[in-house]
């Protein structure tokens, strides 16, 4: 069954009707939650509803200089509810860290129809238990997120793209690890094989002040060239399967030299790995714990359940 509310109450009724006749729920479209609830620029906080895309809160966000440092591939189709549902990230990652950074208050309705709120809607909040943080990447599966509270950033004076080309993995990797142990701060450090040659290419990304992101420049080793282009929302596009993957960052280059000539970005200085190679096999260690949280949030598993 797909719910379609008009309006918070709504979806609480409808999710409350299908818990109460133990009808499973397909998908909820958000179309109608869309309002920006609160938006306090002094604090640099925000509350959006779930339905709102990414793109629309970042346009509000820009007028007063600041954003949600988060920039998953394609912002107009991501809605807020999906970035934390599914746990959305893209390259800047590097310096901000995941949306849970970023995630200070949540409403969600549960499987009964119960509205829940955690968090807050400053910053500095202590009281009760974090349990925003069970819903991020939860798949929807103990939850319909329909509103969170961000803390901002203020965006950048300036932001540029760096990048170089290597013949091997080898050469690519030594220019991250030149720039891992250099001072330069990065906001993103991508290695990829997207290009049609077999090459693979380091994206750096430098922001800040004029002054700071001049200063960077001086350090950058062999990235030099101004990128111009970028690969990845082919990357995205394409009807393969993207899978995701993490390693230590000092284990990246063997994990990359496993996945063979497979199409790949990864995020250097965190460890993770995008590719569209077959999956690797995920830890079972986590099933019971995730079972009973599933059992306690949504005992007649009406919601859909999340993927392994």
């Amino acid at each position: 069954m797909t719910l379609c509310p008009t309006s918070l109450a709504d979806l609480s009724r409808q999710l409350a009707d299908c818990h109460a006749a133990k009808r499973p729920v397909v998908a909820v479209d958000l179309a109608a939650l869309v309002a920006i609830r609160d938006y306090t620029p002094d604090d640099m906080t925000v509350t959006a509803e779930g339905g709102l895309t990414l793109a629309a809160l970042q346009a509000k966000l820009a007028i007063r200089g600041q954003w949600l440092p988060i920039d998953p591939p394609f912002p107009e189709r991501v809605t807020v509810r999906e970035l934390l549902a599914k746990n959305h990230f893209g390259p800047r990652r590097c310096a901000f860290g995941p949306i849970r950074e970023h995630l200070i208050g949540l409403e969600v309705v549960l499987a009964d129809g119960r509205v829940t709120h955690s968090g807050g809607k400053v910053v500095k909040n202590v009281a009760g238990y974090d349990l925003l943080k069970l819903f991020v990447g939860a798949h929807d599966s103990l939850g319909i997120i329909t509103a969170a509270t961000f803390k901002l950033r203020p965006l950048p004076e300036q932001e540029i793209t760096l990048s170089a080309t290597y013949a091997n993995l080898a050469n690519a990797w030594s220019a991250v690890e030149t720039i891992l142990t250099s001072p330069v701060m990065p906001v993103i450090l991508d290695l990829h094989n997207l290009e049609a040659d077999g090459t693979f290419t380091v994206r750096l990304g430098l922001a800040g002040t004029r002054e700071e992101v001049k200063w960077q420049l001086a350090h950058t080793g062999d990235l030099k060239s101004v990128s111009t282009s970028n690969s990845e929302p082919n990357f995205w596009m394409s009807n393969v399967t993207v899978h995701t993957d993490s390693v230590l960052p000092t284990r990246l280059p063997q994990a990359l030299t496993a996945l063979g000539s497979v199409p790949f970005i990864a995020r250097a200085a965190n460890g993770i790995i995008h590719h569209q190679g077959p999956p690797r096999l995920k830890s079972v260690e986590p099933l019971a714990l995730s079972q009973r949280l599933k059992n306690t949030f949504d005992p007649h598993h009406i919601l859909p359940e999340a993927p392994l």
